[in-house]
């Protein structure tokens, strides 16, 4: 049996489906570190963490912000099943940019807060700094 040439990525979130696309290469951010997939990858079932998602077709790369899932990877499908996504030049970049200082305000309240009020403020600040780093791959694309 031949290896794949390309991989069919499919990212789905509660609210829509957000990509179907032949690609040739997919990186995402799992819990336990970045994952590279690439046709013929061997099948995988991992969970996802914030961060940034990237795919490439071809010379051209396209990013994403995700938060939370789950990737199934098979030898010729990546199906991304995320609690949130958001591509590149869909992000809100005022918007994020007020969701990181309203979490940074928080993170910097006195002990006052419980470990959970404090993990909920860590979790938002990290996905206002993704949101905010995957919106400059926008802008400064070519």
């Amino acid at each position: 049996m031949a290896l794949p040439t390309t991989l069919t990525l499919e990212i789905v979130t509660p609210d829509r489906a957000l990509a179907r696309e032949e690609v040739d290469e997919v990186v995402v951010p799992g819990s336990e570190g970045e994952l590279g997939i690439l046709p013929g990858h061997t099948p995988l079932l991992a969970t996802l963490k914030v961060g940034e998602l990237w795919y490439r077709q071809g010379r051209e790369t396209h990013h994403l912000s995700v938060a939370f899932g789950f990737v199934e990877v098979l030898p010729d499908r990546v199906t991304i099943l995320a609690h949130v996504a958001e591509r590149a030049q869909d992000i809100d970049i005022e918007r994020a940019e007020r969701a990181r200082r309203r979490a940074e305000e928080r993170l910097e309240k006195p002990s006052a807060q419980t470990d959970l009020d404090f993990e909920r403020a860590r979790i938002a600040m990290m996905k206002a700094l993704i949101r905010l780093q995957v919106a400059s791959r926008a802008r400064t694309r070519v």
